[in-house]
């Protein structure tokens, strides 16, 4: 008996070894993909950033290094990641979108933050523009009228360790008066004119980038100066339309 308990013990340690090697190999493998996946995504950044961003004229160093630095793929669903860093907008559930992102980091360009600001959102969405100006500004306020999406962009932007933006469910057209004045409002809906209560709510020389127009739609650039406003127009641009408040005037 005694020999026999003594042969079992080496047969047992030479069978659970090699199990032991395969479930390590197994986890590095998984390491090594998660790690090339990740690989793949700044390649698409760098090149999202190179060819659609710069080659169009955004020179900004302050956008551009927020536009290759936030992971555009992750608010995006899964079934759309790989299409995450084409050149154009993507849906993201409720009739909304995520804009192109030469659109998102163009408005961010002509917010002309220099860092440390205090801006508004009116039009969360998944919250990448949000995410954006938070690389960029101390402070971010976001609004967004559809309580689904507000909801998910708030939960997304905790997880991922943004703890300077707010995110509140409501109507935009009012802007955020408690915490007004703001150097920068940014809306990525279109009204069909310039809401006065976002205007009103810019300190002396902040701006205002927004979409304005029903069918066809121009990105206006608001200053507010010491005596009233100076306004710019950029480019033609399509957005959603503001839905709410926005509607009704």
């Amino acid at each position: 008996m005694l020999k026999a308990h003594f042969l079992w013990i080496p047969i047992f340690f030479i069978f659970s070894f090699p199990f032991s090697c395969k479930e390590s190999e197994d986890k590095e493998a998984r390491m090594k993909d998660q790690k090339s996946q990740e690989d793949v995504y700044v390649e698409k950044r760098e090149r999202m950033v190179k060819t659609q961003i710069e080659a169009r004229g955004v020179r900004d160093k302050l956008v551009l290094d927020a536009m290759q630095k936030v992971p555009r793929h992750l608010f995006v669903s899964e079934s759309l990641r790989d299409q995450a860093y084409s050149d154009g907008p993507l849906p993201i559930g409720e009739g909304q979108t995520i804009s192109q992102p030469y659109i998102v980091a163009l408005m961010t360009e002509l917010l002309g933050l220099k860092g440390g600001e205090k801006v508004l959102e009116i039009g969360t969405g998944s919250g990448y523009q949000a995410a954006i100006l938070a690389e960029i500004a101390k402070e971010v306020y976001t609004i967004e009228i559809i309580s689904s999406l507000a909801e998910m962009s708030e939960m997304r932007l905790k997880q991922m360790g943004y703890e300077n933006i707010t995110v509140r469910c409501a109507d935009g057209y009012q802007g955020w008066k408690e915490n007004a004045p703001f150097d920068g409002v940014i809306v990525t809906a279109a009204p069909d004119h310039i809401p006065q209560p976002l205007v009103d709510q810019l300190k002396v020389g902040g701006r205002l980038v927004i979409p304005v127009g029903d069918v066809f739609q121009e990105l206006i650039v608001v200053t507010k100066t010491q005596t009233g406003i100076k306004k710019m127009n950029v480019i033609p641009v399509r957005f959603v339309p503001m839905t709410g408040e926005a509607e009704k005037r």
